[in-house]
């Protein structure tokens, strides 16, 4: 609410107390963003996006709950020039090792794309970064907290 609609803790405080959450205003501040991106970083993103779209590829997870109430982890490989999916696969419990399996089948031979963005998952450890080196492809982290595209 405080990034979305630029509320402070005030009027985030009031909408909470209409709900009947008894929560003092202090706490809800404690727990609000300290500051916000500015404008050149979120440029100097978009920037990058653009120029270098074709050679870009990026990965990550989505969960997928089960009847059994397990959790599937899907892992997929999005290519952002053409937004099309260059690879897909299930699996229960995700390792580094895992990750590494899949880009090398979704890479077999050496791989058009220049860059690699990934998020700061635990998942990828310091294994998957050294592989997408040796893969001749540079590793993209995005930032800590970075925000979800809306």
């Amino acid at each position: 609410m405080a990034w979305e609609n630029g509320w402070g803790a005030p009027r985030i405080h009031g909408e909470l107390l209409k709900l009947g959450l008894l929560v003092d205003e202090r706490t809800v501040s404690r727990y609000l963003p300290r500051g916000r991106i500015s404008p050149d970083q979120i440029q100097r993103w978009l920037v990058f996006l653009r120029n270098h779209l074709d050679g870009l590829v990026g990965m990550d997870f989505f969960t997928v709950p089960t009847v059994t109430f397990g959790v599937l982890y899907c892992f997929f490989i999005l290519s952002h020039h053409r937004r099309q999916i260059l690879h897909f696969n299930v699996t229960r419990h995700p390792t580094s090792a895992w990750i590494i399996q899949q880009l090398r089948e979704a890479f077999p031979y050496q791989p058009a794309q220049k860059f690699l963005i990934f998020d700061r998952d635990a998942k990828y450890g310091f294994e998957v970064p050294t592989a997408v080196r040796s893969m001749a492809m540079t590793p993209v982290r995005t930032s800590v907290r970075s925000p979800k595209p809306s």
